[in-house]
């Protein structure tokens, strides 16, 4: 019995007595101190329990293991070969009374530890954690990506907002000016005949004041000469200001009538835009190898044959401003960045955005061949006839480790902390750290690019055009030779083990189904597949990435 971090003797415990138990007992399911387990072991009865320390018991404390049988309440004491069922004793002749292997657990469970069952248990539960691992992996991307999205609509508000501000600040500048030069014509036609009658009117004060004048002052003669002389003077002037104001005689009234475009965006539109989400079945790859085993036996997994893959263009790029190419290798960053080697005497790995901007260049060891993905945050490089690999960080592509070989390096591959290195003789198998780990005797030996999957490597040969598959340890699964791929270079794989390789001279990519039984060609030189030499497939969001030696590289959906 477990009181807080203590376990108490059971035996004790039966007479009222508390003790710390040093040891557990698997068979008796309770702890035993000093002095009950040397009676344990010497009793005929329990001798041969399995005792383990405390602290073993702590890591097995709370492993759910049911001893006793759910519907009879005995304890579980019978085995059933045929239909894999443990037993109690009622169980055996209510359900089991046919059945020829009814055995005791005791007899099947004495080497229950170096059991098929408990391996296949325990690939299982690693299995099972690593599709866990890769469906987080792939919601995790999913979340970033949909930030991404956020950003880019926002993007496109914020733009389309400044654009429209834009576009109605010109046209109000417009607008106004045009109110302006309006108004001031306007204005001076006003002005004109305002002019004229100021200049009359000054005029008429001064013969008002000459009349006054000459009214008080002058000679009835010259009162006489001057009234008609005036009053002519007076009439001329009148008539001048008719002729004038009959000119003009007109008043100006300035409105404006607003653009019905614009009406309706300041009254009747009541939406900036709409969001929309489109949905999709996300490849989230969750399988079992066991299922999945009995189904290919059945011939169900339709889904992972091929007749129905295609593949959508999404964008090509063109490096051929730069003085040297030669694309050797290429992946794609989790960020969706493409990073291209270029083996040249530059020494250099190009970086790209997804939309084919050039964002960088990434000084070297040397000439770069092969590139592949360790996880988010890491890549590995090879360098050819240099020997070298190197390990980096993929934030701002600082060498982490740098690995010296006895053979040169080229196509390279990362499964499961092991990296496979194509060296031209066959395949070396390597860890992180650089040691050495095992070369592969049973594969050929004119391999330049490979790649591995968590239990399978596939590779092309060049000097026998053909495609391979085999297992971790080289043991061949499959080979298939295609008249239609001369000399197959670059390759990759999908989520259900399909391989999608390039071939150079026949100028086409081509996917082989995941059994080798079956191909398709999915680009030819039609589609810019001039002398293809490295792909990459982005199993996260089904994005391939496919090179030439000369710098035209191209991205596309497979759907």
């Amino acid at each position: 019995m477990a009181s807080g971090n203590h376990i108490s003797c059971g035996p004790c415990m039966f007479v009222d007595v508390t003790k710390d138990a040093e040891r557990w007992c698997t068979k008796c399911e309770e702890g035993l101190c000093d002095d009950c387990e040397k009676a344990h072991r010497k009793s005929k009865a329990s001798r041969n329990h399995q005792l383990i320390s405390i602290e073993d018991y702590r890591k097995i404390e709370h492993v759910s293991i049911s001893l006793v049988c759910e519907h009879h309440g005995e304890n579980m004491e019978w085995f059933c070969k045929s239909h894999d069922e443990v037993l109690c004793v009622v169980c055996v002749p209510s359900k089991h009374k046919a059945c020829p292997d009814v055995i005791p657990i005791s007899a099947d469970s004495t080497n229950a530890r170096q059991s098929t069952a408990l391996s296949d248990l325990e690939e299982r539960i690693e299995e099972t954690l690593r599709n866990v691992q890769q469906c987080i992996k792939n919601r995790e991307s999913g979340t970033k990506e949909l930030g991404k999205q956020e950003l880019a609509v926002k993007t496109v508000v914020l733009e389309t907002r400044t654009k429209i501000n834009g576009q109605l600040d010109r046209l109000q500048e417009k607008l106004l000016q045009e109110l302006k030069s309006t108004t001031d014509t306007c204005k001076s036609k006003y002005m004109k005949i305002l002019q004229k009658l100021k200049s009359t009117e000054e005029m008429l004060t001064k013969l008002r004041e000459q009349t006054i004048h000459m009214k008080q002052f002058s000679s009835d003669i010259q009162v006489f000469l001057g009234t008609r002389q005036v009053n002519k003077r007076v009439g001329s002037e009148v008539e001048s200001i008719k002729n004038d104001i009959r000119g003009v005689n007109k008043d100006y009234n300035l409105k404006i009538s607003i653009d019905g475009l614009i009406q309706k965006l300041s009254n009747e539109v009541e939406e900036f835009g709409k969001i929309t989400v489109s949905e999709s079945v996300t490849n989230l790859d969750f399988r079992d190898s066991k299922i999945d085993q009995a189904q290919t036996e059945i011939n169900v997994p339709t889904t992972r044959n091929i007749p129905d893959i295609k593949l959508q263009l999404i964008r090509t790029f063109d490096m051929n401003k730069r003085n040297e190419i030669y694309i050797t290798g290429c992946v794609i960053l989790p960020n969706g960045r493409l990073v291209i080697s270029n083996s040249t005497k530059e020494n250099k790995l190009i970086e790209y955005s997804d939309t084919g901007e050039h964002i960088r260049d990434i000084s070297v060891s040397g000439k770069p061949f092969g590139i592949t993905m360790i996880d988010p945050d890491r890549i590995v490089v090879t360098y050819g006839d240099a020997r070298i690999v190197e390990i980096m960080h993929t934030d701002n592509f600082t060498v982490e480790k740098k690995i010296s070989l006895q053979e040169s390096c080229y196509g390279i591959s990362h499964e499961d902390g092991k990296l496979y290195v194509a060296n031209g003789h066959g395949v070396l198998v390597i860890d992180l750290s650089g040691k050495e780990l095992e070369t592969l005797k049973k594969v050929s030996n004119t391999i330049v690019y490979i790649k591995s999957s968590r239990d399978k490597i596939f590779y092309t040969d060049y000097s026998t055009q053909k495609v391979h598959c085999c297992h971790l340890n080289g043991e061949e699964l499959w080979q298939s030779k295609i008249d239609s791929v001369q000399l197959p270079f670059g390759i990759t794989i999908d989520n259900c083990h399909n391989v999608y390789v390039v071939g150079y001279v026949s100028n086409n990519l081509t996917i082989i189904q995941h059994d080798g039984k079956d191909s398709k060609t999915l680009l030819t030189k039609s589609d810019g597949m001039n002398h293809p030499q490295a792909v990459d497939l982005d199993m996260n969001t089904n994005t391939l990435l496919i090179c030439n030696e000369r710098g035209l590289f191209a991205v596309y959906k497979v759907v």
